[in-house]
């Protein structure tokens, strides 16, 4: 059945509009009145879950729905796992922000790194957290999670410590892809069940002032094998054994 985002109040019996997003990939289906389908808000607070809706109208550019029973499903990970992800390069980072929302991320902060190629500021940088949101949103329709992961917005690592205000939590366990010397195994350093922040750099990895800077704030190195995975591939990986395990 056809899933579909809307971040509206969203009720047993009520007659609602999809959000515009939602209502032309109905009407790319070619959905009729009568047609059933799911909806799901996707914030990570409030009742979650997901709901039974009903096609009541298809208009030119709107299209209403009624929704039906709410089922108390989710799909979530058993740990939250927060990406600090170097920016990389053309469409690389939409991949990983699809397969991140699929495999289940918590949460993506856009890492603007000393080596990343694409640097971010300004109405550009709107745009593209706008963009990446919606990825994460089309994810989420597609592999039946109803929390939407939050795109933070872009920033680079001195900031980021600065505020401290990525959503992670204090108690989050904060984790390093490194090559230097003293690094663990990321399965030999991960510690009980609880959130974890990974930050991972773009093509050419981070410099050793961003490591060093990590470092300072309790971040611990980690490696994933002897392999060198590509910038995209990296954060995938450790998110993979993170939350798959």
């Amino acid at each position: 059945m056809p899933r579909f985002h809307c971040p509206a109040d969203l009720s047993p019996g009520a007659e609602i509009d999809l959000p515009a997003g939602a209502a032309r990939h109905v009407q790319v289906l070619r959905l009729q009145p009568g047609d059933a389908i799911t909806l799901f808000h996707g914030g990570q607070d409030g009742p979650g879950g997901e709901f039974d809706a009903t096609v009541l109208r298809m208009g030119r550019s709107d299209v209403r729905v009624q929704v039906g029973a709410h089922h108390a499903v989710e799909r979530e990970a058993p740990r939250a796992v927060h990406l600090l992800a170097g920016i990389t390069a053309n469409e690389r980072m939409d991949w990983l922000v699809e397969k991140a929302a699929e495999l289940g991320v918590a949460s993506i902060t856009p890492l603007v790194a000393e080596r990343s190629v694409l640097k971010l500021k300004g109405e550009r940088a709107d745009k593209k957290i706008a963009h990446w949101q919606a990825v994460a949103v089309a994810a989420c329709e597609q592999c039946g999670r109803n929390r939407v992961p939050v795109v933070h917005a872009a920033v680079d690592l001195s900031a980021w410590v600065r505020a401290q205000t990525q959503g992670t939590g204090a108690e989050a366990q904060r984790l390093l892809l490194s090559l230097r010397a003293g690094t663990q195994p990321l399965h030999a350093a991960t510690a009980g069940a609880g959130p974890v922040l990974f930050l991972s750099g773009p093509e050419g990895g981070l410099s050793a002032g961003e490591e060093d800077l990590a470092l300072q704030h309790g971040f611990a190195p980690v490696t994933l094998g002897t392999r060198v995975l590509r910038a995209e591939t990296a954060p995938l990986a450790a998110l993979a054994a993170l939350t798959l395990a």
